[in-house]
């Protein structure tokens, strides 16, 4: 039983292997991922997870499939958020400060707690992208949370019921349909993708180990 670690899951307790993650922890435990669980890799925020450790006051907000569990962890899994979404027409809105005050005035009602930016388990400055979209600053806005896996831990915190994932994700809209400059060759690049010129190299990049692709991702050369 040497590195094992005792965990509660929905309130029961398991002894786990200490190193796995919360979500392996889940499963070495018997229990069935059939929703909650995503990509696995740390990118979709399915896995929204709240948990306290033994004797200790503080609540943490984390993702289930890239935390790792400690001795005396209490998890509780947040199986979805309710946020507000606005229903819009991205063709018939322009970004202008009125059009963020009209679909999300209750961004104007934040109190500066930063609650949202402690919560965020991608560790975003969620606070300030908040105050750009609140100045119409839309292109930092989405700069600010383009990391952003819309988990909504960040809202679930909020004294304001601000639903930052959907204001930055209107943000990002407004920035690449309106003030980010249009790339010359991206219509070229789509034309060819449909075409199946890359087919090939597609299947071959799905035959690599993940650790090789996330190599090539990181290592990318990024359009300035």
């Amino acid at each position: 039983m040497e590195n094992m670690v005792n965990v509660y899951l929905f309130g029961k307790k398991y002894t786990v292997p200490a190193g796995l993650t919360i979500m392996t922890a889940m499963e070495y435990a018997g229990y069935e991922l059939v929703r909650g669980c995503g990509c696995r890799n740390g990118f979709c925020g399915a896995c929204a997870t709240i948990y306290r450790i033994k004797d200790k006051q503080e609540l943490h907000a984390c993702l289930a499939c890239q935390t790792e569990v400690q001795e005396g962890m209490y998890v509780a899994t947040l199986p979805f958020f309710p946020l507000v979404k606005q229903v819009y027409n991205i063709e018939n809105i322009k970004p202008t400060e009125q059009i963020m005050m009209q679909l999300y005035p209750e961004i104007y009602a934040c109190i500066g707690c930063n609650a949202c930016t402690k919560a965020c388990t991608q560790e975003l400055n969620v606070m300030q992208y908040i105050a750009y979209a609140q100045r119409g600053e839309y292109a930092k806005c989405a700069e600010e949370s383009f990391d952003c896996v819309m988990c909504g831990v960040c809202s679930s915190r909020c004294p304001a019921g601000i639903s930052h994932p959907q204001v930055a994700m209107l943000a990002r809209r407004l920035n690449g349909k309106y003030i980010a400059p249009e790339c010359g060759h991206l219509a070229d690049r789509v034309n060819e993708i449909n075409e199946g010129k890359f087919e090939s190299l597609i299947e071959d990049l799905m035959q690599k180990p993940i650790e090789e692709i996330k190599e090539l991702y990181n290592t990318r050369e990024i359009e300035k």
